[in-house]
């Protein structure tokens, strides 16, 4: 991170935890800043047009007389309570403009509420934080890398932080090297998150490609071409600055970030992609809250019966298998992070692997190591597939002839602090694997050797066996690494997943036999 931006992070963050005082966390924090720093990108538009001709000029704010003044300038004049009733009232009139969220300055203000109770913190972080600032003709390398910083150590906040939306970024740009995106593809994430896997994938168009790439190539990814989804609003908001702030996408424009559950219809046929990359929640249930008459709140366990999924579950995993899956082009291609239950959980999580190895050529699985995730005790695998033409006939060989594993979790255990996984820690696989920075994928594909840490399986041989089990290419399968001598709270994280892991597959064994459990008390 060059030192400008890492000099703005210091700034914003120290002011962050003078915020923690007045009960404000840090995901809160962040959605503060990304209005106000809206408010200012739109100020900064507005001024930067008074020297174009009138019918070229850019309003992000509405352009109507009721608005005029409104916006950035009238915040800056205004302190103590009039300040905080003035900018909580913008927040709620901005949210009313545009309710259908159909331009990013809709879905960055649905529903946005003042967090900041005390307006002299808020008036210091309007003129002496934001204010100084110049956001939106600045370096992308400075303004985005500062605001995707902050979302980085966001996430160290185990409380209310962005740890359960965040995968690391030296994971993500690895994958991204391997997938090797172009200016022809049209890129998404169903679960986007705070929008890592979109920012990678744009970053490399652009310092691969850049040079060569037409003035409409490049605006196909502020159109469209490159887009994400995401459940959460208030994660969607961060997603969207995180993108604006990269120079990717419009404040005036159609917002690259979707809110809505990714998984509850099928993709439209224009809404394909030829590279899908994503890192699903690992929470394995699919459920909504529930607030009943009585005004007690329940959860309720979610099935999606759509007619393009393999089999209909709760797993919310798996339904993210089959969405991905259904939602690639004739000739896309996906690379997904997944728990390690998805490798191995019986009864309709064999029949969806077999599904998968039979219609898609599932050709790489990367086993990760534990401790690189902010959800502890998480063991989880990258899964690379590619789509294929439809299958004539149920005695036609999978597409999948052979799946290559490759072992980094053997004799590696990392933490997010003391010892983090660097890049270099990819390095061998993705050369091996991908052939990075020596030769093209299919190249790199075809000359792969078993040895070491990578190993190969017969395609054929797994959809034939009764389990389909993917648990495999583990050099060390007990796990040595994971055995060695932890913490208190590494211990008490780990045997808290397996107990809720055990507990998930008992469910959804009295699911398949249709048994009813008792309700936990």
């Amino acid at each position: 991170m060059k030192l400008e931006a890492r000099r703005l992070v210091d700034r914003l963050w120290n002011y962050c935890n003078v915020l923690r005082d007045d009960g404000v966390s840090s995901l809160e924090y962040l959605e503060q800043l990304s209005f106000l720093v809206f408010l200012k990108m739109a100020a900064e538009m507005e001024e930067a047009g008074k020297t174009l001709h009138a019918d070229k000029r850019r309003h992000v704010l509405p352009d109507t007389e009721e608005w005029r003044g409104r916006g950035w300038s009238e915040l800056l004049d205004l302190t103590g309570s009039a300040l905080e009733e003035e900018y909580t009232q913008l927040l709620t009139d901005l949210g009313k403009q545009d309710e259908g969220q159909n331009t990013t300055l809709g879905l960055i203000f649905y529903r946005a509420r003042n967090r900041l109770q005390n307006p002299a913190n808020l008036r210091r972080l309007i003129v002496d934080l934001i204010d100084k600032e110049d956001w939106f003709s600045a370096s992308k390398d400075i303004k985005g890398d500062a605001y995707e910083a902050l979302i980085a150590r966001s996430a160290e906040d185990t409380k209310a932080g962005a740890g359960q939306y965040f995968t690391p970024r030296v994971l993500i740009e690895s994958i991204v090297r391997c997938m090797r995106p172009t200016p022809d593809d049209t890129i998404t994430d169903p679960a986007c998150g705070t929008g890592g896997f979109l920012l990678a994938a744009h970053d490399y168009i652009v310092q691969e490609h850049g040079r060569d790439m037409s003035t409409e190539e490049s605006a196909r990814f502020d159109e469209g071409a490159i887009w994400g989804t995401e459940l959460v609003p208030a994660t969607a908001r961060l997603a969207a600055m995180n993108l604006l702030l990269h120079k990717i996408g419009r404040p005036d424009g159609k917002p690259l970030i979707h809110v809505e559950d990714a998984l509850a219809k099928r993709p439209a046929p224009g809404k394909r992609a030829s590279l899908v990359l994503a890192n699903p929640p690992f929470g394995k249930k699919s459920s909504i809250v529930i607030t009943n008459v009585n005004g007690s709140v329940s959860r309720e366990d979610m099935s999606y019966h759509r007619e393009d999924f393999w089999e209909t579950t709760t797993n919310k995993q798996f339904n993210f298998v089959q969405h991905i899956a259904n939602l690639l082009t004739d000739n896309g291609r996906a690379a997904v992070i997944l728990p390690d239950n998805v490798l191995f959980e019986g009864g309709r999580g064999a029949s969806i692997r077999r599904e998968l190895l039979k219609r898609y050529n599932l050709h790489t699985m990367l086993r990760l190591p534990a401790g690189i995730f902010y959800a502890g005790g998480v063991k989880a695998n990258v899964l690379f597939f590619d789509a294929a033409p439809p299958r004539r006939s149920n005695d036609e060989p999978p597409h999948t002839k052979q799946l290559w594993v490759y072992d980094l979790r053997t004799g590696n255990r990392f933490t997010l602090k003391q010892n983090p996984l660097l890049p270099g820690h990819l390095e061998d696989f993705e050369k091996r694997v991908f052939g990075v920075g020596e030769c093209d994928r299919g190249t790199a594909i075809a000359r792969r050797s078993p040895e070491g840490r990578l190993q190969v399986f017969d395609g054929a041989e797994l959809v034939d066996t009764k389990d389909v089990n993917l648990d495999i290419g583990l050099l060390d399968t007990s796990d040595e690494a994971a055995t060695q001598a932890k913490s208190l709270p590494e211990l008490t994280l780990a045997l808290s997943a397996d107990l809720r892991g055990a507990l998930a597959e008992l469910e959804h064994l009295a699911t398949d036999l249709g048994v009813k459990l008792p309700p936990l008390v």
